[in-house]
């Protein structure tokens, strides 16, 4: 239940972000950075950027640019119970191809970054949380996912 509620809570906070941005536009169409997390410096985001062309042009967005990162995986202590675990791969702020995303966003050049999941962002609900803020709040940006938050199952 706790689960199903954060996500909640998280598709609602990246939702207000979006109606800020929309609100603040005008009548021209979003333009968003598509972007791509891979699973290996071997696989190519071409599957992913199908799908986000499908969604961009299903909404009408503007597709400005396309980035993406290769996954790393970081080496966490894991503490049952614990927030002091992490996310499975590097933290978004310390990839080449997000930290672009975020140049281009601040210097206007998209109004917000559309993903396939919130996995390409982070796994971590609190590093995730963090990412959408940032993006509302000093890239002046949304995030949009093609497939919304979900609860993760136990495992």
């Amino acid at each position: 239940m706790k689960r199903q509620s954060r996500a909640s809570q998280l598709r609602g906070i990246r939702q207000h972000f979006y109606r800020q941005v929309v609100d603040a536009q005008a009548d021209q169409p979003l333009r968003v950075l598509a972007y791509s997390l891979v699973p290996s410096p071997r696989a190519r985001p071409d599957e992913d950027w199908g799908t986000l062309q499908a969604e961009a042009d299903q909404l009408g967005y503007a597709i400005a640019a396309r980035l993406h990162d290769v996954a790393v995986p970081v080496t966490t202590t894991y503490f049952p119970a614990s927030s002091a675990s992490q996310g499975v791969y590097t933290p978004p702020w310390d990839r080449p191809g997000w930290r672009e995303a975020e140049r281009q966003l601040r210097a206007g050049l998209a109004d917000g970054v559309l993903v396939l999941d919130r996995h390409n962002i982070s796994s971590d609900d609190d590093q995730y949380h963090a990412v959408i803020e940032h993006l509302g709040e000093h890239c002046r940006a949304f995030l949009h996912l093609v497939i919304s938050e979900e609860p993760v199952a136990p495992t």
